[in-house]
């Protein structure tokens, strides 16, 4: 059952940009994500408390698990429904968040003191060419000039995602997964909350659509998806985590392909053939 848990990951991940896709018309990014953290505490603080979820012992550990889920969670998430939400193309989102397993890479070794192989540095360089195919017939026609504003918070987002899964993995790579949550999401909806009501109206146009997003991205997010990424970190070496992440781009087109109809080009199936590849070069060193 383990050995799927990879797999499960990538697919329930991919369905969050599906997730955005439905929400953001209906809430500003910083809004509609705080309301999706406080959802989440909703959830996570009575099931910790009713399942006597052990806690950490030292503040040291508390802060360690708060300060990752900040990364994780605030930054990144952040930084992606910012960068959807002032226009970036979901391809060039895709691309520029796809770069984090070559930085978590270049990482690993200075922080982690993992020898990353050159099979493995094959298969990242693979990976990214393929996040590259499959996102090339999204860019649009939009300068690049036009883009920049945009493309800032999608490189914040880059930052905390790799940030994220290198000090998970250093300093609290094991903790309980219902109160961790709990401790991770606390200082992330704080921090949203604060730079929303600094940043934006805080109105939400409420409709079927947008609770449907709303609670898949909470279920099957922010509590299924985030709980297998903290048991993929505790499990697994940084690099072997962050390489799945090249197989979210191609997974999220075959959800749109058959979720909405969008077309797969020649290109793009080539793309999805090399992010495999190259994934399982990376996984296999």
């Amino acid at each position: 059952m383990r050995k799927f848990l990879p797999f499960l990951f990538v697919l329930l991940w991919s369905t969050g940009f599906i997730g955005a896709k439905y929400g953001l018309p209906y809430a500003e990014p910083l809004t509609f994500l705080s309301a999706r953290y406080l959802l989440v505490l909703g959830l996570m603080l009575p099931v910790a408390l009713v399942f006597r979820a052990s806690w950490p012992a030292t503040r040291q550990e508390w802060l360690h698990i708060g300060f990752s889920g900040v990364l994780l969670h605030a930054v990144y998430l952040g930084g992606v429904f910012m960068a959807i939400h002032r226009g970036l193309p979901a391809g060039i989102t895709a691309l520029v968040v796809g770069m984090q397993p070559l930085l978590t890479a270049l990482g690993a070794g200075w922080l982690l003191g993992e020898a990353v192989s050159r099979r493995q540095w094959l298969g990242l360089v693979l990976g990214l060419s393929g996040v590259g195919l499959v996102v090339s017939g999204k860019f649009g026609s939009q300068p690049l000039a036009e883009l920049l504003p945009a493309i800032v918070p999608a490189l914040v987002a880059l930052l905390g995602i790799t940030l994220g899964t290198l000090y998970q993995k250093r300093f609290c790579p094991a903790f309980d997964l219902r109160s961790g949550a709990v401790i991770q999401f606390l200082p992330t909806a704080v921090l949203t909350l604060l730079v929303a009501g600094a940043s934006e109206s805080q109105e939400i146009a409420w409709s079927g659509t947008f609770v449907f997003a709303l609670l898949w991205l909470v279920l099957v997010l922010s509590v299924g998806a985030i709980s297998l990424l903290n048991v993929l970190i505790r499990s697994g070496s940084a690099v072997n985590v962050a390489s799945l992440f090249y197989l979210t781009p191609p997974t999220t087109a075959l959800i749109a392909w058959a979720a909405f109809g969008e077309t797969l080009s020649g290109p793009a199936l080539a793309g999805m053939g090399l992010a495999v590849a190259g994934v399982y070069l990376a996984r296999r060193a």
